[in-house]
C-alpha cells in the first residue's frame, strides 16, 4: 500500500501545477475555455507523471519574497533588453569587452541554483554556461562587462540573496 494521500498522488505539486497552467494559457495567447481546460489538464499531469523525480517538495521559506523577486528579474530584463539594443546598434563588435566570469553560489539547494541559472539567462547580455561539478560556482557569460566584479556582486546582491531567503 502507498503512504501517499489520494491529494498527493492527484497533485504531488500544486505550485508546479499552477505555473505549468499559467505558463500554457501565457504560450498559448488566448485565454479560451479549451486553453483553461487543456493548461488544467497538463498542470495535472505533467506534475503527476514527474512525481517520481521529485521525492520532496522544494521548501520556501519565504513565499512573499518571490513577489519582490520576479519585479527585480522584470525590472532587469527590461533595462538589459534596451541595453543589449544599445549596444548592437551603437557600438562595434571590436569595443565590446565580451567576458565570462565565474560566479560563486552561497546557495544549496538544486532549485534555488536552477532560478538562479535560469534568471542569469533570460536577462540579455547575460547566459549561464555551466555549473561547476561540485555545484559552489556558476559560470557566466557577459555580452560587455567593464568591470567582471560588479557583474559578479549584481548577480549575488540582486538575485542570490533573494533566492537565499525564498529556498533556504
Amino acid at each position: 500500500m502507498s503512504t501517499r494521500s489520494t491529494r498527493e498522488r492527484l497533485l504531488p505539486h500544486p505550485i508546479l501545477s499552477v505555473v505549468v497552467a499559467i505558463v500554457w494559457i501565457g504560450l498559448a495567447n488566448d485565454i479560451s475555455v479549451g486553453n483553461l481546460v487543456l493548461g488544467a489538464a497538463l498542470g495535472l499531469a505533467i506534475p503527476a507523471w514527474t512525481a517520481c523525480w521529485w521525492p520532496e517538495r522544494p521548501r520556501i521559506k519565504r513565499p512573499l519574497t518571490i513577489v519582490s523577486y520576479i519585479g527585480v528579474v522584470a525590472w532587469d530584463i527590461v533595462v538589459s533588453n534596451i541595453e543589449v539594443a544599445r549596444l548592437i546598434l551603437f557600438r562595434r563588435g571590436a569595443s565590446l569587452r565580451s567576458v565570462f566570469v565565474t560566479v560563486p553560489l552561497d546557495l544549496t539547494t538544486p532549485e534555488a541554483i536552477t532560478m538562479l541559472a535560469g534568471t542569469i539567462t533570460m536577462t540579455p547580455g547575460t547566459v549561464s554556461a555551466d555549473l561547476s561539478a561540485d555545484g559552489r560556482s556558476i559560470l557566466v557569460h557577459c555580452l560587455d562587462a567593464a568591470d567582471p566584479d560588479a557583474v559578479v556582486r549584481q548577480i549575488k546582491t540582486r538575485y542570490e540573496r533573494r533566492l537565499k531567503e525564498i529556498f533556504e
